[in-house]
């Protein structure tokens, strides 16, 4: 008996522009590594993949990998996903992945980057979690400090903000001066 060999492709959806309700300016690492909109879940991505499959390769591709095609794990806050798809054609879940600009329902543009192959679920697993304590770490690093390049940045957002200031309230005064 021949057994089913599989790849677990470990997914990070990045998000390149800002979210729509977004009303504060946040940091550009930040807003990258958003959290993944609630309407947005593991069913929702299985669909989108397929779709996208069929997209690329047509029937083939469909046929090739929707039999064994599962989401074995997805979290929305770190906006992360372990999928199994077949050995034989994880390259075109991957290529599909790489052409998902947008996700479904939400209409929000999406960046999809596969950071890991594995041939074990055990070892994506081990990935995402040590990508985790990584983030953690680095997060925690950050409270008790600011970061110098977001200071910098606040500073000099804070100058351009009180140079227009300046500048509406000069033009304020001189429209006075003039009636």
């Amino acid at each position: 008996m021949v057994r089913v060999k599989f790849r677990y492709l470990v997914v990070n959806f990045l998000y390149p522009s800002p979210a729509p309700k977004s009303r504060t300016a946040l940091p550009d690492l930040i807003q990258i590594h958003s959290p993944t909109p609630d309407a947005f879940n593991a069913g929702a991505l299985v669909r989108l993949l397929r779709d996208a499959i069929e997209d690329l390769y047509g029937d083939y591709g469909s046929g090739m990998v929707s039999s064994s095609l599962k989401v074995n794990y997805f979290s929305p806050a770190t906006s992360t996903a372990i999928i199994r798809c077949p050995r034989d054609h994880y390259e075109l879940v991957w290529a599909a992945l790489t052409f998902v600009t947008k996700l479904p329902r939400v209409d929000i543009p999406v960046v999809c980057r596969v950071v890991r192959v594995s041939a074990t679920i055990k070892k994506a697993e081990e990935e995402v979690i040590r990508r985790s304590r990584t983030i953690v770490k680095r997060a925690r690093a950050g409270e008790g400090k600011a970061d110098p390049m977001l200071a910098s940045v606040e500073k000099s957002v804070e100058k351009e903000r009180r140079e227009a200031l300046v500048v509406v309230d000069e033009g304020h005064e001189s429209e006075e001066m003039s009636e």
